[in-house]
């Protein structure tokens, strides 16, 4: 039986694939520029390191919950927003020179980015995440996502490998801003998604009642011999306004924790039933 809801393929996002770069060269840019003991040093990392797991996870998230997946990604979005001003005042307090958006230097990089968005719109090649053992190295005696992690790396070397490190910095304020605007179209995607279509448990409850509906009319069939005492035919309908129910557990007050009936319209209607 196939998932209800897909998730996993962050591999295939541009936004992971440029937070996995902006990652890797955040790294390599804090071992050589400044103190690893230093506070700014760990919070460049784990906000560089926070912008690529987040997506990952929300991405995996997604099976289940759409809040969680939209959470993780207003994280993601925070975390490079963080990091985007940590090399901004890295520039500044030691007044080194930050690129213009429209100067001749960061429109190279930034149209590194758009050109890889344009290859990737028709290359079909399947990039999702691998986490099992079928992921096999290749000829290069690599696994195929370290491979295309490193050729993506690859497009940006010559600038996020320079000596100079406010040619590192300032290629790196392009490669966050591009994920920033990436981030910022694919949030309110979901978001419409998750109004048109409703959320885990909504989608659930109308799996169910579809399910209901096909068992009733197999009742009414005398040629059916299923038995029409179901026992797994357990789900109420809402006493308010017929929809079938989800089972919901109390937050907050004194019914805290406790299991209850909700009616899967709501907020708009609020019929509930005892379990």
């Amino acid at each position: 039986m196939s998932k209800m809801r897909p998730s996993g393929g962050y591999r295939d996002l541009r936004s992971f694939q440029i937070a996995t770069v902006i990652y890797d060269a955040t790294h390599w840019f804090c071992e050589r520029f400044l103190d690893p003991r230093s506070r700014t040093c760990d919070q460049m990392m784990q906000a560089a390191r926070s912008g690529r797991q987040n997506i990952a996870e929300g991405s995996r998230a997604s099976a289940t919950s759409s809040q969680t997946e939209l959470r993780l990604l207003n994280v993601a979005r925070s975390s490079l927003e963080e990091l985007l001003l940590d090399y901004e005042d890295y520039l500044r307090h030691r007044r080194l020179p930050q690129w213009a958006p429209e100067s001749a230097k960061a429109m190279e990089v930034r149209e590194i980015g758009r050109r890889q968005g344009r290859e990737d719109q028709t290359d079909r090649t399947d990039r999702s995440d691998r986490t099992d053992p079928s992921d096999q190295p290749d000829e290069e005696d690599q696994a195929p996502t370290r491979i295309a992690d490193d050729r993506r790396y690859a497009l940006y070397a010559r600038w996020l490998d320079h000596a100079e490190p406010a040619v590192r910095a300032n290629a790196l304020i392009c490669l966050i801003h591009q994920a920033n605007t990436l981030l910022d179209r694919q949030i309110p995607s979901l978001e419409q998604s998750f109004i048109e279509d409703g959320g885990y448990s909504e989608q659930l409850a109308a799996a169910r009642l579809a399910e209901r509906q096909r068992r009733r009319a197999r009742q009414t069939d005398p040629s059916d011999p299923t038995d029409p005492s179901d026992p797994s035919d357990r789900i109420p309908d809402c006493p308010a306004c017929g929809r079938p129910m989800v089972l919901r557990t109390a937050k907050q007050g004194r019914n805290a924790g406790r299991q209850f009936w909700g009616c899967s319209g709501y907020p708009e209607c609020k019929g509930i039933a005892e379990v």
